[in-house]
């Protein structure tokens, strides 16, 4: 199955989140999909395929509690990726709650190590992908970026991180939480 770990969005981040993909969608005129609202999440680590005999084992271990503090993580600013050439994937910054995000991203990453999956090798880059591009060129990129707000889009409490399995159909993906770690304080 394939598994991913993310922190998630409450309604009032989606919905503002939701606004901004609208009045980008305005100033399109490109080929990007966008994310759908409810599907709306900040992944912290991608665990990839987990033969299902594993599943059990790994959904064990993230439904444990974490000991950190819960904290406030805020949306700003606009950008793509790759950050040169064609882009790929439009997505929203975190202006605030970066440091705390990583440190729960990095505690979560030491999970997958303890249950033997080994993950991409790349830095951690917090995003929160507003859409994607069927074809691009590099003005794509300078237009969106040339309309992000200066304001915060929307900010959000993190209280846990979750588990979930990712199925992938032609109608687009079906997101299930298979387990939560609450983040407690001491």
């Amino acid at each position: 199955m394939r598994l991913f770990v993310a922190v998630d969005l409450d309604d009032a981040a989606r919905a503002s989140i939701a606004a901004e993909q609208d009045r980008l969608r305005q100033a399109g005129g490109s080929s990007l999909r966008w994310v759908k609202p409810e599907h709306l999440h900040m992944t912290l680590v991608f665990l990839g395929e987990v033969a299902e005999q594993r599943a059990s084992a790994v959904t064990e271990a993230y439904a444990a509690p974490e000991v950190m503090q819960p904290f406030d993580l805020a949306f700003r600013g606009i950008g793509a990726f790759p950050p040169r050439g064609a882009p790929r994937a439009l997505w929203i910054g975190v202006s605030r709650g970066e440091s705390e995000l990583k440190a729960l991203r990095q505690r979560m990453a030491d999970r997958a190590g303890e249950q033997g999956i080994a993950l991409e090798p790349r830095p951690f880059s917090p995003h929160l992908t507003l859409g994607r591009w069927r074809d691009s060129r590099s003005a794509d990129r300078r237009r969106y970026e040339s309309e992000a707000p200066s304001a915060e889009i929307a900010h959000v409490r993190i209280s846990r991180a979750t588990l979930y399995r990712s199925q992938l159909s032609s109608t687009g993906p079906t997101y299930t939480a298979l387990a939560h770690a609450t983040l407690a304080p001491r």
